[in-house]
C-alpha cells in the first residue's frame, strides 16, 4: 500500500511538472547551436582577415560598410539555422515524450523570451547604425542572458545558470570591447556546447 501511495505521488508530481513548465527543450539543440556559435566566430575572423583587419591588433579597429554587412549577414545566419534546429529537436522531443507543444506554459514562456531579446535586437541595430560595432557582441550577451534568466521559471532551472554566465560575459566583455568576437565564441560557442551536454545527459 505504501508503495503505490508512492508511485502515485510521483505520478502526480510529475504531472504538474509537465504542466507547469515547459519541458522539451532538448539538450541536442544546445549542442547544434554552440557548434553553430564557433562556426560562426570563425567565420567572422575569416572575414575581417579577408577584408585586411588583424583582429587581435591591439590598435583601434575600423569596420567599413561592407564587412559590417557582411558580418550582419553571417550572425543572421547562424541565429536562423540555430533557431530552425531548435525547433527541430524541441518538436521531435516533444513527440517522443507524447508532449503537447503549444500550451499556456509555451506561451508565457515565449513571450519572456522575446522581450528581453526584441529590446537587445532594436539596441544592437542603434549601435550598428552608429558604427559602435565593438559594444555589439557585449549587448548581444547582455540581453541574451537577461532573456534566459527571464524564461527559467517556465522551463528547467539550469537555463537561469546559463543565462548568468552569458549575462557575466557579456558585462565583462563591455569593458574589454576589442575583444568581443572572443567571448562571442565564448558565450554562444562553448557554453551552449556545455549546457547542450548537460542537459542532454541530464534530460534527453
Amino acid at each position: 500500500m505504501k508503495n503505490s501511495t508512492t508511485d502515485d505521488l510521483a505520478h502526480i508530481r510529475e504531472m504538474m511538472e509537465r504542466s507547469s513548465r515547459f519541458i522539451s527543450l532538448s539538450g541536442l539543440s544546445g549542442i547544434v547551436a554552440g557548434c553553430l556559435g564557433l562556426f560562426g566566430a570563425a567565420g567572422a575572423y575569416g572575414l575581417m582577415r579577408q577584408s585586411g583587419m588583424d583582429y587581435f591588433d591591439k590598435g583601434g579597429k575600423t569596420y567599413d560598410a561592407l564587412l559590417g554587412q557582411q558580418l550582419l549577414l553571417l550572425a543572421l545566419a547562424v541565429l536562423i539555422l540555430a533557431v530552425l534546429f531548435g525547433v527541430y529537436f524541441t518538436v521531435a522531443k516533444s513527440r517522443r515524450l507524447d508532449l503537447p507543444i503549444w500550451t499556456s506554459t509555451t506561451k508565457k514562456m515565449v513571450v519572456s523570451l522575446l522581450i528581453p531579446l526584441i529590446a537587445g535586437a532594436f539596441f544592437c541595430a542603434a549601435l550598428f547604425v552608429n558604427n559602435h560595432f565593438e559594444l555589439i557582441a557585449p549587448s548581444l550577451l547582455v540581453f541574451y542572458g537577461l532573456a534566459l534568466i527571464n524564461v527559467e521559471k517556465y522551463t528547467y532551472s539550469d537555463v537561469k545558470i546559463l543565462g548568468l554566465l552569458e549575462l557575466s560575459l557579456g558585462l565583462i566583455a563591455g569593458f574589454i570591447p576589442g575583444l568581443g568576437l572572443v567571448f562571442w565564441a565564448l558565450g554562444f560557442g562553448v557554453l551552449h556546447l556545455l549546457y547542450g551536454l548537460i542537459l542532454y545527459k541530464k534530460y534527453n
